[in-house]
This record gives structure tokens, C-alpha cells and sequence, in this order.
């Protein structure tokens, strides 16, 4: 009982924090301040009171629809919320460290945004790099991580870099066509936060994922081979799922191609 209650505590909290970042989705494409200001809804711009801003529930109570104009509200706002908690209960249960809770809002943010926006905003994957980087560096030089500590920043760096420029060779071979300086630095930011081998598992991922949804989406007729479709979404994917599964999936593939 006591850990269903904890899971319970765990997943309202991902639930709320969800719904602040869809706040912070919102006011990043209508460039106003996401730490000041009442929500409101973005068709009639009525202020939003609190029983319309409980995460999920107001959603599923108003039955999708605003209260005061009877608009329908964006199915983005609970999956968002969903996803958060969803998600923070699997970083507490097999990954748990607040730095992964941390990056996790960022890449969900970045997820979103590119989706809609076909961008990677600079005010999210700046901040992302740079808590990234406290993150590795500060163990070693404050907490005595010892040597060991230190490769682990040495080969989260290298796997920054590496990823970053194989990105970077891609867009110059392509224009920018292909993909954008965006994904270059959204490698770099997995890179720092995956380190070596898993930032491996989690661009193999994301090309995988991305080619699967593309031709699903061409055989639809929704796409063409000349469409643009963002890939971030598809990096940030591979990142969760190298994240909880990255190892298992190396083990997997040795015990495969090199038996013992």
C-alpha cells in the first residue's frame, strides 16, 4: 500500500508538472512569459479558473471543450500531461536522479515544439546543454566521483561531440534539407545526457523510427518523399527508449553476433 500510494504521489506530480509545460509550449510560440500571468484559453482568452486547471481531470470534466466560448481544447494538453507522469513514474522506477526528471521536461518541451512548430526553440536546448553539462562536471570536481567519475564526463563529452557531428555532416551534405542545426544541437544535448554506448542505441532508434513512421505516412498518401516531417520528435524518442532500455538492447545485440 505504501508504494502504490508513493506511485500514486509520483504520477500526480509528472501530471502537474505536465500541465506547466504545456504552459511553457504555449507561451514559447506567442513569446510571452511562462512564469507570470494567468492561463487563459487561447480561443476567447477568458481567464481560466482553478477547477479548469486541474491536470487531466478538467480536461476529461469539460469534456474537451472550453468552458466559457465551447471550444474544444487541444487533445495536446492531457496526452502532455499523460506522457509527464507516465513518464516520471519510469524515471523513479528504473532511472531514477532529478537530473533525469530535469531533462526529461526539456526533451518533452522540445518533443512538442518541433512537432508543431517544425523548430527547436535556442530558449529550451541552450538550457538543456548547460544543466547537462553542471550535471556531469560538478560529481567529479565537488563529490570526489574519483576517476572513474571523470570518464563518464570524458565519454559523455566525446558523445556530445560525435553526435553533433555527424548531425552537422548531414546538414551540410544536404542543405539543411534533410534536417536543421536544431537536430544538431538536440544530439549534442543526448550525447551529454546518454554518454557512450547508449547515445549509439538512441540515434539507431530515432533513424529507425523515423524511416517507419515516414513510410507509413507515405503508403497513408499523407506525405510525399519531398515532405518536410521534423525529426526531433524521433530523437527525443530514441533517447527515452535508450534511456530505460539502452543497455538491454547492447547486451541483447552481443549475446547475438558474438555468443559467448
Amino acid at each position: 500500500m505504501f508504494y502504490l500510494f508513493f506511485y500514486v504521489i509520483i504520477f500526480l506530480f509528472g501530471l502537474t508538472i505536465g500541465s506547466f509545460l504545456n504552459c511553457v509550449i504555449y507561451r514559447l510560440a506567442t513569446e510571452e512569459s511562462f512564469l507570470e500571468g494567468r492561463s487563459y484559453c487561447p480561443h476567447c482568452k477568458h481567464k481560466l479558473i482553478w477547477q479548469d486547471l486541474i491536470p487531466l481531470f478538467s480536461f476529461i470534466f469539460l469534456r474537451g471543450k472550453c468552458r466559457y466560448c465551447q471550444k474544444p481544447i487541444s487533445w495536446q494538453y492531457p496526452l502532455v500531461e499523460l506522457a509527464t507522469g507516465l513518464l516520471f513514474l519510469s524515471i523513479f522506477n528504473f532511472q531514477f536522479s532529478i537530473f533525469n526528471l530535469i531533462i526529461a521536461c526539456f526533451l518533452i518541451v522540445i518533443f512538442i515544439y518541433d512537432l508543431k512548430h517544425y523548430l527547436i526553440p535556442d530558449k529550451v536546448i541552450y538550457p538543456a546543454i548547460a544543466i547537462s553539462l553542471i550535471f556531469n562536471f560538478l560529481p567529479h570536481q565537488i563529490f570526489g566521483g574519483g576517476s572513474n567519475q571523470f570518464s563518464i564526463f570524458i565519454y559523455s563529452i566525446l558523445s556530445a561531440f560525435g553526435a553533433a557531428a555527424f548531425f552537422t555532416f548531414i546538414v551540410l551534405i544536404s542543405h539543411e534539407k534533410w534536417m536543421g542545426m536544431g537536430d544538431v544541437k538536440l544530439a549534442f544535448l543526448m550525447g551529454l545526457f546518454l554518454g557512450f554506448p547508449n547515445i549509439l542505441v538512441a540515434l539507431f532508434l530515432a533513424f529507425f523510427i523515423g524511416a517507419t513512421v515516414g513510410l507509413i505516412l507515405i503508403t497513408l498518401g499523407k506525405k510525399t518523399l519531398k515532405s518536410e516531417i521534423p525529426f526531433g520528435p524521433f530523437l527525443v524518442s530514441g533517447t527515452f527508449l535508450a534511456l530505460f532500455f539502452g543497455q538491454k538492447l547492447i547486451d541483447a545485440y552481443l549475446n547475438l553476433f558474438l555468443p559467448r
